[in-house]
């Protein structure tokens, strides 16, 4: 049986006030060699992402609306051949049993419907939502993370993480605020 690990803390956050302080910030976090980190900006900083590791080729949700498109067009097509050729079948004037030309419509709205839920169940699931509670809540600034402040959070599932050595970064980096964030 696996052991699962907990952790008694959730990571070390550092507050700034601009986004060139958070990104100077991150940057001094992977050159120091901690991957497991995230921000938290008031709008998207590029930069940012870019530093921390989100690359467009983690995502994979273009691949699960793919799936399901594909799995929705022969879903449709096939619910329409069963439904003309075995459940229901109407010989009249030499009309095939799968009149394929007629069945483009429902095969067409079936792919899209499929590929939108697919996208939208597989974005929410990928993306880990719902999650009514964040440890990142708890630190008490970090209400103004949607309004005018700018956040780094180094977490300690990380595995170079070392509390003192992490509280030393953020504060050689220009942070306004250095804080322990509990689990």
């Amino acid at each position: 049986m696996k052991e699962v690990k907990t952790y008694p803390i959730y990571g070390v956050m550092a507050e700034f006030e601009t986004p060139h302080a958070l990104i100077l910030a991150t940057k001094a976090a992977y050159g120091a060699g901690y991957r497991v980190m995230d921000a938290y900006t008031p709008f998207p900083i590029e930069e940012v992402s870019e530093v921390i590791g989100f690359h467009r080729k983690d995502n994979k949700v273009p691949l699960a609306t793919l799936i399901g498109g594909i799995l929705g067009g022969i879903g449709g097509f096939s619910l329409a051949s069963l439904a003309s050729s075995s459940w229901y079948p109407l010989n009249i004037a030499g009309r095939p049993l799968i009149p394929w030309p007629a069945f483009i419509p429902v095969t067409f709205e079936c792919t899209i419907l499929l590929a939108g839920l697919s996208c939208a169940f597989g974005m929410l699931a990928m993306n880990g939502f719902p999650q009514p509670y964040h440890p990142v809540f708890n630190v008490p600034s970090f209400s103004r993370a949607s309004n005018d402040r700018f956040f780094l959070c180094i977490e300690a599932r990380d595995p170079k993480y070392d509390e003192s050595s992490v509280m030393d970064l953020l504060r050689k980096s220009d942070a306004t605020e250095v804080t322990r964030v509990d689990g």
